[in-house]
């Protein structure tokens, strides 16, 4: 069986690819873009050179003639869509970069998959932002379930309302295994740094060799997430695809623990050997617009696949934590943001 992973040069898609390798006999095939950066999967370069399992395809999803190239040659069983512009602040100064990435880069690769006549069971990765600002009034007992009507707040946001609709539509228009998935803040080692929790780990661990004065910069502190370990997650994906598929469904899937991302900082510092950093807000870390209350409702997929997270939300965090010390360790400095 032969696996596509869309991005696998990100977070999601190496700690994919890693759970793919130790689960499956399965050869994985990973997408990326010509200059993608590497440093996510350098631990799989060994493999990769020799051939073993990896795969390195280059395609772009602003490119249909690499995408139908890729498909054509590696003619996959399971597609794993995540490759995006997936910064949700980015997408304020580039949104239509973020809208024509995420919407129509979609539809080019499941258009691509049509063409071609495969017939692979697709994961279409869209996001929680989706739902955007619900008011705390409307915000369901239980948490946010999928019929939640959508009122995106960011073009990052509204390009996946896109992506999430292309999805549903080729599995409705033309018979294709393709599912969507919401998937609430998820995060843990090889987080991008310009993920609140992960910008706050990245500093703590400058400050705690030197590298920055003691102060964590941040952005709205009062915003309320629930909170998955990226580990948990792709095995989630794994189990869509795997658990009695169902063309156009689409799930809500996230953690279990709920706080404030000033609560996120105070655990993140609780870890530090330094304990005298002050927290300073910085304007330029404050969105436009801000999705404030990301609290999911995930009994849909959980009824389905039997699915539940499983790392706490403390070793998640201590993980994230010790992934950039060790980066800094390795490479010193990194950019303030």
């Amino acid at each position: 069986m032969k696996a596509l992973i869309t991005g696998m040069t990100g977070m999601v898609g190496s700690h994919l690819a890693d759970y793919l390798l130790a689960n499956t006999d399965w050869d994985i095939y990973g997408m990326q873009r010509w200059r993608s950066p590497l440093d996510n999967i350098m631990h799989l370069m060994d493999r990769i050179n020799h051939h073993d399992r990896v795969f390195i395809e280059y395609g772009d999803l602003n490119d249909q003639a690499s995408l139908i190239t890729v498909l054509d040659k590696v003619k996959p069983d399971y597609i794993f869509h995540l490759a995006a512009q997936s910064y949700p602040l980015t997408s304020f100064t580039a949104p239509i970069d973020t809208l024509n990435t995420n919407i129509l880069g979609t539809c080019r690769l499941l258009e691509s998959v049509r063409l071609l006549g495969q017939k692979p069971i697709i994961h279409v990765c869209a996001s929680s932002e989706v739902f955007g600002r619900i008011p705390r009034e409307k915000l369901p007992e239980a948490g946010i379930h999928e019929d939640c009507p959508f009122h995106p707040a960011s073009p990052y946001a509204i390009s996946k309302v896109g992506t999430d609709l292309v999805g549903r539509y080729y599995a409705e228009a033309y018979d294709m295994t393709v599912m969507t998935t919401r998937m609430f803040t998820h995060t843990g080692p090889r987080r991008g740094d310009v993920f609140h929790e992960s910008t706050f780990a990245k500093q703590i661990a400058m400050i705690e060799v030197g590298l920055q004065e003691p102060v964590v910069k941040v952005g709205n502190l009062d915003s309320l997430r629930t909170y998955a370990d990226v580990r948990d997650a792709v095995r989630a994906y794994y189990m869509l695809v795997t658990v009695n598929p169902v063309k156009g469904e689409y799930y809500n899937i996230g953690g279990t623990y709920t706080c404030t991302v000033g609560d996120t900082l105070n655990t993140l510092l609780s870890f530090s050997t330094v304990k005298n950093i002050r927290i300073e807000t910085d304007p330029q870390r404050l969105r436009p617009i801000d999705a404030d209350l990301q609290v999911p409702d995930c009994s849909k997929f959980t009824a389905h696949s039997g699915w539940k997270p499983e790392i706490p939300y403390e070793q998640t965090m201590l993980d994230l934590l010790n992934h950039w010390r060790a980066k800094i360790k390795q490479t010193g400095a990194y950019i303030d943001r």
